[in-house]
């Protein structure tokens, strides 16, 4: 929208009304500030929607991989030809052998229920999701035969464990006996402590080598799952369709698409009820720049019809009072838009100091799986919710300039 100089001046000039106009001033700030809290709680919720998902995901697959391969029993005998047809299928980057068994965890009288994930020491060793995340003790003194485990800071926690403590697992896979079977009861020496920051994880996992968990769940060379990395965790699906065909009868794949298919679509879901319900505080927001422009037209009616008998035309009064109504929101965007990098900066001290204040704990991560307030902005969201913003403003100022573009002169200046 091209103005001439005078309409620039004009423009300028009724965006900060004079002394006796301070109403209208009142209502435009109005304005201003619900275009610009609209914005950034749009940026805000998107952005934190988007981190937890991104964060679920990270880890997640960080520990389970794209998919994994499950014998109908809980074993897989013929694991090794399994992982070998696995890492022949295009698209598979990775195929690795672990065991997973649900047992009981005891120390010093308290017990908690654990999920035993045995690997491959150099599996352990090279996985990020839980090298970068050691908490407490080295993970390095997980080796086969050592007695030595991993385990999650809630559950070291709930157990009231620390490095070098002495847990016991127990395991309903015992000895034969004549009396029936008796269950095992072995104990093991903290290594490690890691916080993945999934609090499910944190609070269940109890990491040792696969080694060993075999000798405690009496498997042999059995292994219980295999885990699938490709090279598209969207396309994970197509890829392994071959896979799958091959290991039919012996074994069942599932994706992370299925494991946590009901987390991810209520993620989806809550997203889209998010951005449209915060896009009606936007339509608010311009509703009142609607009512400020309005009100604008009839403080200044006589000004308007000065105007119109010096010359200046319906299209010049229509784009003096679209671009005065346009900039409220174009400074609105930009003002939302630094509140809500300012607050997703300092989300987690937000989050803290609203939680010191009012002495709630707003953020249980046993409710919200994370133990941090995620965040990841995305560009193309952001751009988004600026062009939808700018339409919902241009739009809001279409009435009240043509109501100044309609302004008779004559009417207005008869008994002038």
């Amino acid at each position: 929208m091209f103005l001439s100089s005078y309409e620039r001046l004009i423009a300028r000039r009724y965006l900060l009304p004079g002394k006796g106009e301070a109403f209208i001033l009142l209502v435009a700030g109005f304005s201003l500030g619900a275009v610009m809290l609209g914005v950034a709680a749009l940026v805000i919720v998107m952005s934190v929607m988007n981190g937890f998902r991104a964060e679920l995901f990270d880890k997640i697959v960080g520990l389970n991989g794209h998919a994994v391969i499950q014998g109908y029993n809980g074993r897989l005998p013929d694991w090794q030809e399994i992982v070998r047809q696995a890492r022949a299928t295009p698209g598979v980057t990775s195929a690795t052998p672990m065991i997973e068994q649900p047992l009981a965890a005891t120390y010093n009288g308290r017990a908690e229920a654990v999920l035993l994930r045995g690997m491959r020491v150099e599996d352990i060793r090279t996985n990020p999701t839980i090298t970068g995340k050691i908490v407490g003790g080295d993970i390095r003194a997980l080796t086969n035969g050592s007695g030595q485990v991993a385990i999650g800071s809630r559950l070291a926690e709930a157990l009231g464990a620390e490095v070098g403590s002495e847990i016991s697992l127990f395991s309903p896979q015992g000895q034969t006996t004549p009396f029936g079977t008796v269950p095992r009861i072995v104990s093991y020496r903290v290594g490690a402590i890691f916080e993945i920051g999934v609090y499910d994880y944190d609070k269940a996992y109890v990491l040792m080598p696969v080694q060993d968990a075999q000798t405690l769940l009496l498997m042999g060379d059995e292994v219980g799952i295999v885990r699938i990395d490709t090279d598209n965790a969207d396309r994970v699906r197509q890829i392994l369709s071959p896979l799958a065909r091959k290991v039919e009868g012996r074994a069942a794949i599932q994706d992370w698409q299925q494991m946590n298919a009901q987390l991810f679509d209520a993620l989806a879901v809550e997203r889209v009820a998010m951005f449209t319900v915060l896009c009606i505080i936007i339509l608010v927001a311009a509703f009142n720049i609607a009512s400020s422009l309005i009100m604008l037209v009839r403080a200044k009616t006589r000004d308007i019809a000065i105007l119109r008998t010096m010359g200046a035309s319906r299209a010049a009064l229509l784009r003096i009072f679209m671009t005065v109504g346009t900039t409220i929101g174009v400074l609105g965007i930009l003002a939302g838009l630094a509140l809500g990098a300012l607050f997703l900066f300092y989300r987690q001290a937000v989050v803290n100091f609203v939680q010191f204040v009012t002495g709630q704990n707003l953020w249980d991560p046993s409710i919200r799986y994370l133990t941090e307030l995620p965040s990841k902005p995305n560009p193309v969201e952001i751009v988004a919710i600026v062009l939808i913003t700018l339409l919902m403003t241009f739009l809001a100022t279409v009435y009240p300039a043509l109501k100044a573009a309609s302004t008779d002169p004559v009417q207005v200046l008869r008994y002038e």
